[in-house]
């Protein structure tokens, strides 16, 4: 039997996994029935048979070595990109989000014990529903965290590098993928703290870190949490070049999170991630942006927020967290937007008037049966993580401990 959604308005549920008991994902990608889940705490991922959505089976499932996540990954042209990292949910310096989400990542971590792997792990995933390691690009310090590829020669990655304050982006050769190279890499400057650059920002009460970059042609739109969102000129892979960079935080809460452009209609939606329990730091906007001028982007517009139910008043996180990032092969729209949003769940947006964006859909689904987060005052309240709508127009969305959940739309 299916669970009982909380809510849902055009949207219905059609089937449900618990990923073979393992119910925490993140990023997850869908390639030819199969689906390919991050684990957030479960330490590796997992491959669920969806060629049947009504009837998800769970198959494989990959660990990654000890102490070390696996939030976020990528599939095309037979392959699978696969980040490795320390888990900073499991320092006790980091596991609490009002240390992990503000200042310097590297203050924190200073002198720590090297007992993970740090880097990117590449699957042949040809034979669908059974990933065989290929390759692997290891990284010093703390690791990476999320990526952007839609096959080809280039790769791109937030990582954690020594001599860095935090999270910075590479661009990643991946002619040969049984031995990718880093190519070339950029930061705000400040960040480079081995070569003596010091922040103009408070490195106490902010945290400037690369989130990840999405490419479209030779440009990068790349997020910074607390440092907004910079527009690269990646037409040199190896030597990326500022156009634009621009931050709003503060007067807003920061943690920037997808800067998804919109290159038909020259738009740009930039989502805030909510971090802090009953937004504790501010209401995080989902933005659109005008980029006509790719030197000046100005928002123009934000998307509604949830209003049918107090969902300040439900507890935990209540805010946006991830987009369906538009890859090619699957539902590319740049009217119709979808998002998570926590404990709010998932919402779909029509916006052909930027100037308006409309609510169209909605579904939140039920609270987790169990808790995967075994960190200490963790409610047990929905977190939606990610969002993957397939070419048919099948929504897929991951909760932080509540499984799987197919979706379409009614």
């Amino acid at each position: 039997m299916l669970p009982t959604p909380e809510y849902a308005r055009n949207l219905r549920l059609v089937g449900f996994s618990d990923q073979g008991g393992r119910p925490d994902g993140v990023q997850l990608m869908v390639v030819d029935g199969f689906a390919y889940v991050a684990h957030m705490f479960s330490q590796g991922f997992s491959v669920i048979d969806v060629r049947d959505p009504a009837n998800p089976k769970p198959g494989a499932y990959i660990p990654c070595p000890a102490n070390t996540w696996s939030l976020h990954l990528q599939a095309a042209e037979d392959l699978l990109l696969v980040v490795n990292a320390k888990d900073l949910y499991r320092d006790e310096l980091t596991m609490d989000e009002k240390s992990y989400y503000v200042g310097s990542m590297a203050d924190k971590l200073a002198g720590s014990e090297r007992d993970y792997a740090a880097g990117v792990r590449v699957y042949d995933i040809s034979d669908r529903p059974n990933p065989r390691e290929i390759g692997f690009l290891a990284l010093e310090g703390v690791g990476a965290h999320r990526l952007w590829w839609t096959g080809g020669r280039w790769a791109y990655v937030s990582a954690m590098l020594d001599g860095f304050s935090d999270y910075i982006f590479l661009t990643l050769d991946m002619a040969d993928p049984t031995t990718p190279t880093v190519a070339g890499r950029w930061w705000i400057p400040g960040m480079n703290t081995a070569a003596g650059e010091t922040p103009s920002w408070d490195d106490q009460a902010f945290r400037y870190s690369c989130h990840h970059g999405i490419v479209s042609g030779d440009t990068a739109y790349v997020t910074w949490r607390d440092g907004g969102v910079t527009l690269l000129d990646v037409t040199d892979r190896g030597k990326p070049e500022l156009i634009a960079h621009c931050n709003w935080s503060p007067p807003f809460g920061g943690g920037t999170h997808n800067a998804l452009p919109l290159p038909g209609r020259e738009l740009m939606v930039v989502v805030d991630e909510a971090v802090m329990e009953r937004q504790a730091d501010g209401v995080k906007p989902i933005w659109i942006f005008d980029i006509r001028e790719p030197s000046n982007p100005v928002s123009i517009a934000t998307m509604p927020i949830p209003d049918e139910a107090d969902y300040l008043a439900k507890g935990s996180r209540f805010g946006p967290h991830n987009v369906h990032e538009n890859r090619p092969g699957t539902w590319v729209s740049e009217t119709e937007i979808f998002a998570t949003y926590n404990n709010a769940g998932v919402r779909v947006y029509d916006i052909s008037d930027p100037f308006r964006p409309v609510e169209t859909a909605a579904f939140v689904p039920a609270a987790p049966a169990r808790l995967m987060d075994d960190r200490p005052g963790v409610p047990q309240i929905s977190a939606a993580g990610d969002v993957f709508v397939d070419a048919q127009g099948l929504l897929y969305t991951t909760d932080q401990n509540g499984g799987l959940s197919i979706l379409e739309r009614t």
